[in-house]
């Protein structure tokens, strides 16, 4: 971190803290103090917030390696932000897309987080990943993909659970999961109780049994709470988000 980017990042992220407000985690005890993955619903720019400003330090959030490069930067922003909007704000998006690239290339190079790679540098992200862990640091993982589940998420990648057996290879260590659900609309995050990875099972069935567990129990934690407007993974127009009691597939 230069000294520049550093003074430039701090003031962004006190500019941040400021119109955006406080977000109280409801369930810290629930996370172990270390050896854990904390895994929570995107809500859109919400979840990255909430991870930088109101975790704990030694929270590392995953992140889109393409937010991280100048030259990508435009693209995936206007393809995963701003694509769902009527066609006809398309061209104010673009531009605007061109616009905060550096700024991105700013914050999330600056801010507590690992680079995600969908190619061979997948690797490299496990091993920042790993090493994070093995330093006592934890880590928080949004795994929504562009497919609707229910009212409350997006199905998961399951992909990420990968990461426990790298870890319980290099450390015979075993990780924990943890679900968490952020409600914008509450100005809260709840945390669950975590699950175990086993290092035993096929790893298939582990990707299959991990995400199951924190998509049902993200979901459970959702719906009990007082109604309220849930901010979908995807931007998508504001008439169609739905409340945490609906329990209707989100409109396409």
């Amino acid at each position: 971190m230069s000294k520049l980017s550093g003074i430039l990042f701090k003031g962004i992220r006190g500019l941040i803290h400021l119109f955006y407000g406080n977000c109280e985690i409801i369930g810290l005890e629930n996370i172990p103090e270390r050896d854990v993955i904390l895994v929570a619903n995107h809500t859109q720019m919400n979840g990255p917030i909430v991870g930088e400003l109101f975790l704990p330090n030694r929270f590392y959030t995953w992140c889109a390696g393409e937010m991280m490069e100048l030259s990508s930067v435009p693209n995936y922003a206007f393809t995963d932000f701003w694509s769902q909007k009527p066609k006809w704000t398309h061209p104010f998006y673009r531009v605007l897309s061109y616009l905060i690239a550096p700024i991105a290339v700013l914050i999330f190079g600056e801010a507590r987080t690992v680079a995600v790679y969908r190619d061979a540098r997948i690797l490299t992200t496990f091993k920042e990943t790993v090493a994070h862990l093995k330093a006592g640091n934890s880590i928080l993982i949004f795994p929504e993909k562009d497919e609707k589940h229910n009212n409350i998420l997006y199905v998961f990648q399951e992909n990420f659970v990968d990461v426990a057996r790298l870890y319980y290879k290099k450390t015979g260590r075993t990780l924990t999961f943890v679900p968490m659900y952020i409600a914008p609309k509450l100005r809260r995050a709840y945390v669950g109780d975590g699950v175990k990875y086993s290092p035993d099972a096929p790893t298939d069935e582990e990707r299959v049994r991990i995400c199951a567990y924190l998509s049902d129990q993200i979901t459970e934690i959702a719906r009990n709470l007082p109604r309220h407007t849930v901010v979908p993974y995807r931007n998508i127009p504001k008439k169609h988000y739905l409340t945490n009691q609906d329990v209707t597939e989100v409109p396409k």
